[in-house]
């Protein structure tokens, strides 16, 4: 039977969903998930502020949300101390990586990025007919050096770089990557990721700067904030670079929860303080359970660990799909070398007391 082509593009892409949930594990193998720890969400959830304003904005969704986010964009800038006109909002990082791609990536252009690194970056490259050129980690940190050798050679016109890095969790300091960007030749443009900023340690986040034309850094409620589900994050940037957005984005995107949400999380720092604090103890909780196994956890400023299984990637693999059949839902690296861990999100504690409970016996069938 005949039907409408599909664009060349298009046709040349696998239909597949590039992350496997919680939900589709069940569905395919009957088991319920009991720790739900694979997603880097945050179980503590969000603010009571947030849930209060999410009550009394309810009956409010038969409007339409404001398109141009001015509320919550002026709550941001209050926030980071920029002016407004420096943030666009979108539907999570994820959806600010595509219009990223979108503005710079031309069909058969180059993007960068890192051999492992969040691979929503990559699924945009292909999804616009991009090139997609990457650069080994470096002792399970992103390459700084390894991806300036790739923009003097190859003049990409977008670098991805995720700082704390998902999926190992490690980072760079604060003045690393301003020298990277100082390195970064002007018709470059770098999307600075950082999805865990609230997480990482002090000194890890440079100090904003939105003079510069060639750099967008972009944020997010889903994590610290514990709004995943709602899908809010924004951009800071130059006012042009900030600008170009609303070229392409899709001005509804971001529904009236999600801005109202974004902006009572805001008020409530005190609260993401303390997410922060559980967040810590989850990642030493992870770390003794992971040497309790004789495993090494990967130092980490995010809200999940990496956990080096001591094998290679197919044997973390084993692991990961018996810790599944024992209704613990985790993730992993795909990439080699990387792919030799496991990575842990902060759960709940009852939920860490079922990883330490289930984790052995894992690793036992993972080697049978």
């Amino acid at each position: 039977m005949l039907r409408p082509p599909l664009t060349p593009i298009a046709t040349a892409l696998p239909d597949t969903v590039p992350f496997v949930g919680p939900e589709a594990i069940e569905r395919q193998n009957g088991i319920k998930i009991r720790a739900r720890v694979g997603a880097n969400e945050s179980p503590f959830g969000p603010s009571p502020k947030v849930v209060a304003a999410m009550r009394e904005s309810a009956p409010n969704t038969w409007k339409y949300c404001d398109p141009e986010n001015f509320d919550l964009r002026v709550a941001l800038a209050r926030h980071l101390g920029v002016g407004p006109e420096k943030l666009a909002i979108g539907e999570g990082i994820d959806g600010l990586m595509n219009l990223m791609v979108r503005l710079y990536v031309a069909p058969g252009a180059t993007a960068l990025t890192s051999l492992g690194a969040y691979p929503t970056f990559n699924y945009h490259v292909a999804g616009f007919g991009g090139r997609l050129l990457t650069v080994p980690y470096e002792g399970d940190r992103e390459s700084l050096a390894g991806l300036l050798d790739a923009v003097r050679r190859e003049s990409p016109p977008l670098v991805y770089l995720c700082n704390p890095d998902n999926p190992m969790g490690t980072w760079w300091d604060a003045g690393e990557i301003s020298r990277f960007i100082d390195a970064l030749p002007e018709t470059t443009m770098l999307l600075l990721d950082e999805a865990y900023g609230e997480t990482a340690p002090t000194g890890v986040l440079p100090p904003l700067d939105v003079c510069r034309p060639n750099v967008i850094r972009t944020r997010t409620f889903s994590k610290a904030y514990g709004l995943a589900g709602i899908r809010c994050g924004y951009a800071i940037g130059e006012a042009s670079a900030i600008r170009a957005f609303d070229r392409v984005r899709n001005h509804f995107g971001v529904n009236r929860m999600a801005q109202v949400s974004a902006q009572a999380a805001l008020t409530d720092q005190s609260y993401l303080r303390s997410v922060v604090a559980r967040v810590a103890e989850g990642r030493e909780r992870i770390a003794r359970i992971a040497r309790n196994n004789n495993l090494a956890a990967i130092a980490s400023a995010t809200n999940f660990v990496a956990v080096d299984c001591g094998r290679d990637g197919a044997y973390a693999l084993a692991v990961l799909k018996a810790l599944a059949a024992r209704g613990v839902f985790v993730r992993k690296p795909m990439a080699p070398i990387l792919d030799r861990c496991i990575r842990i999100s902060v759960g709940l504690p009852e939920e860490l007391d079922i990883v330490a409970e289930e984790l052995p016996g894992a690793l036992r069938d993972a080697l049978a």
